[in-house]
């Protein structure tokens, strides 16, 4: 018998259309933990310098492939941290689109913003240009320092609303149904 992944979820609830969202490191933390498709367990991957924190939950959305090679990350704004391994239902309010350069290769590493369904504090917001543009800003300087202290470099090239953020994850949709389907060859 397959053992079910986190990873093969699908992309939105049929009924809402939220987003899934896994949860792999909540808002406050320096420890980076990064979900393990073989073992099915989140593991420790990094820890960020002092005075360094995820600004916001970050995780991944399942059934979605980044140029990357890793399922589409996303932000989650949502009233308090949550846990690791959780799933979180969002609305996508819209994506920061970057470039990010690894060892003279650069690929589109965007980063996707969603806010909780059961939030309160932004029940209201559905774009991402609803937000303290401060806060967004923030958020991109959180993501190059992040990729600094990694030696990459991550370059904000722009930034997307709900629907084009939606565009955009589908694309990474169907590249993760395309790997599929070679592995499964």
């Amino acid at each position: 018998m397959e053992k079910a992944s986190l990873i093969n979820l699908p992309v939105r609830q049929q009924e809402t259309g939220d987003l899934n969202v896994i949860i792999e490191t909540p808002r406050g933390s320096r420890n980076k933990f990064k979900y393990e498709t073989d073992s099915g367990l989140f593991v420790l991957h990094k820890v960020l310098p002092a005075g360094s924190a995820f600004p916001h939950d970050f995780g991944l959305i399942p059934s979605t492939l980044g140029e990357d090679g890793d399922p589409v990350d996303v932000l989650v704004l949502m009233d308090e941290p949550i846990f690791p391994g959780n799933l979180v239902r969002a609305r996508l309010i819209g994506a920061i689109k970057a470039e990010q350069t690894e060892k003279r290769t650069t690929r589109r590493n965007d980063r996707f913003i969603g806010v909780a369904s059961a939030c309160q504090d932004y029940k209201d917001v559905g774009e991402l240009e609803d937000l303290n543009q401060n806060l967004v800003a923030q958020i991109e300087r959180f993501f190059v320092s992040y990729n600094e202290f990694e030696g990459k470099q991550f370059k904000p090239i722009g930034r997307a609303n709900s629907k084009q953020a939606g565009r955009l994850l589908e694309e990474g949709s169907e590249r993760f149904q395309k790997q599929n389907k070679q592995t499964s060859q």
